[in-house]
């Protein structure tokens, strides 16, 4: 079963915004997936989510 999606708007620096778009285009990710990548590993290394089989979050540092 796939996961439900819900939009939310954001409102995010022009800096910070180029800068994800950036980092969005060296991993070929949309920015969207980008956005909750970032997301999702944050959560993940503050204990606020656990890590699923169907969202791996690669550690370069484990």
């Amino acid at each position: 079963m796939a996961a439900e999606k819900k939009a939310y708007p954001l409102r995010i620096s022009a800096a910070v915004l180029e800068a994800m778009q950036a980092w969005s285009e060296d991993e070929l990710r949309s920015l969207n997936a980008q956005i909750e990548y970032v997301l999702r590993d944050a959560l993940r290394r503050a204990g606020r989510l656990k890590a699923r089989k169907a969202d791996p979050v690669e550690d370069p540092d484990e």
